[in-house]
């Protein structure tokens, strides 16, 4: 199998915040690898802007680092690395001042597409959008790229869609969300949409239950302040794993379409069930005996009378006719026992047994889609074992790792970030949230954290290296089910 690269036109990139962390680890690598891989024309460029006082080759020696620490060796070849920093330039700008603004509109060139990347705090958000717009930098068909979160509640992700709404319309901003560019989480709806194999059994007529899990093993490290004040639910669960339910949850659109595949995910947030008190656990991770670096929570955040979440598991219910009945269990959090994502699809058992069997012999078909490590699917199903003495049942997975299936294709897959950008420059906003997603999902979420907060709650504690609390397992326990094993 050959990847087909599309080239894409000439464009002005610009990177807000080219100087921070994320600029340099992700956004900066992922414009090398697209155009070391032909999709990106000589004619490209990127400007980075930054308080930073730094000039262009300033900053080209910054990009060059960059490449050097975040991409692989077999890509960093010399010539292509030369020839990407001749489209690399620099100006710096103040985002709530005057300077360096006319500066930047003089870089920026028309007749081409143009992109603004706030790669910055979301205070700021507001700040460039009208200054971009005040000094005449962007036109009707310039894009914004705004990273998350996307507030911290209702009213505030209002408030900031009101402030970019003033300056753009809403097919100009692009929400980003890197897990909805994972090649995994695309590859769902082609398996959901583009196969007539699971989409009657798609129901909750044969589906038992969806398990969504993103577990990680490091710390809080130096996000503790950001953190403290966000927790599990807020971090993870109203937008990495929202986007996921949505993906499994949402009906077949009538097209692929931005707007028509929006459509069907904003009808699966609205028809979430309030999540029941009973059906939430929070936890935070313990320090780790004898070692020192491995703190506990509240070390890592500096705030012993914490009560944000490291670790949350809730049931979810979708209320409309193809999920009615059928839970969703979500469960995310620091300091587990192995880093992994991923979404498994448990279906009922057949209406009859025809084997002679002891029941804990049979095993539920689970289709299970990897989104972190080695990205892919397997469906696992009953085979007879081999040998002679009769009729015994053993679970096997029908496995396809994109590495094994695609060869050597497969084990490169492009970022997710390098896909989401090329949509940016492509026009194409199917993989974005739009601005009445945002304000769905925090409709649902706010009351959940309203909730504890009211009460007073304080996470349980849970040993790091674990799977979390054990009031978690019961949450699935006391429904005859269990949790997958976290495990890479």
């Amino acid at each position: 199998m050959v990847s087909r690269v599309i080239p894409v036109d000439p464009f002005d990139v610009v990177v807000f915040g080219a100087t921070g962390d994320l600029s340099t680890r992700k956004i900066l690598p992922a414009l090398y690898r697209r155009f070391f891989a032909g999709q990106i024309p000589p004619e490209a460029r990127i400007i980075g802007a930054a308080r930073t006082d730094l000039d262009a080759e300033g900053f080209r020696a910054l990009t060059r680092t960059a490449i050097a620490e975040h991409v692989g060796a077999a890509k960093r070849d010399p010539e292509q690395i030369e020839a990407f920093l001749r489209c690399v330039d620099y100006v710096p700008v103040d985002a709530n001042g005057t300077s360096g603004w006319q500066e930047l509109k003089a870089l920026i060139r028309p007749g081409v597409v143009n992109a603004f990347y706030f790669s910055v705090a979301p205070s700021l958000f507001g700040d460039l959008a009208e200054r971009l717009h005040g000094h005449g930098i962007t036109t009707d068909d310039s894009r914004i790229v705004v990273e998350k979160p996307f507030g911290r509640d209702l009213a505030s992700a209002q408030a900031l869609n009101a402030t970019l709404a003033a300056h753009f319309d809403e097919h100009q901003i692009y929400r980003i969300d890197h897990y909805l560019g994972k090649e995994t989480v695309q590859n769902l709806m082609a398996v959901r949409f583009a196969n007539i194999l699971f989409e009657p059994l798609w129901n909750s007529q044969y589906v038992d239950h969806v398990q969504i899990t993103v577990a990680e093993t490091v710390g809080v490290g130096g996000r503790g302040g950001y953190y403290d004040r966000s927790g599990a639910m807020r971090d993870m669960v109203q937008n990495h794993m929202m986007q996921l339910l949505c993906l499994i949850a949402m009906e077949p659109p009538y097209h692929f379409d931005p707007d028509a595949v929006r459509d069907e995910k904003l009808k699966v947030i609205r028809a979430l069930q309030p999540a029941a008190q009973s059906d939430i656990v929070r936890g935070q991770y313990l320090p780790v005996k004898g070692d020192p670096a491995r703190r506990g929570y509240v070390e890592d955040v500096e705030n012993p009378d914490s009560r944000s979440e490291s670790y949350i598991a809730l049931k979810v219910q979708v209320a409309n006719w193809r999920w009615q009945g059928t839970p969703f269990y979500l469960r995310t959090g620091k300091r587990l026992r192995a880093r992994t994502s991923e979404i498994a699809i448990t279906f009922k058992q057949p209406p009859h047994s025809i084997f002679d069997e002891a029941d804990d012999s049979w095993r539920e078909n689970v289709l299970v889609i990897r989104l972190q490590p080695n990205e892919g699917m397997n469906l696992k199903v009953m085979i007879k074992e081999p040998g002679p003495g009769g009729m015994r049942l053993v679970q096997v997975p029908l496995d396809m790792s994109f590495a094994e299936a695609l060869g050597e294709e497969g084990a490169d897959i492009p970022d997710a970030y390098e896909r989401l950008i090329m949509d940016v420059i492509r026009g194409n906003q199917t993989l974005f949230m739009r601005g009445d997603e945002v304000e769905a999902a925090w409709a649902w979420t706010d009351p959940i954290i309203a909730g504890w907060e009211a009460r007073g709650d304080r996470p349980q504690p849970y040993d790091s290296g674990s799977s979390g609390p054990e009031d978690a397992l019961m949450l699935m326990h006391r429904d005859g089910r269990r949790w997958r094993e976290i495990r890479e």
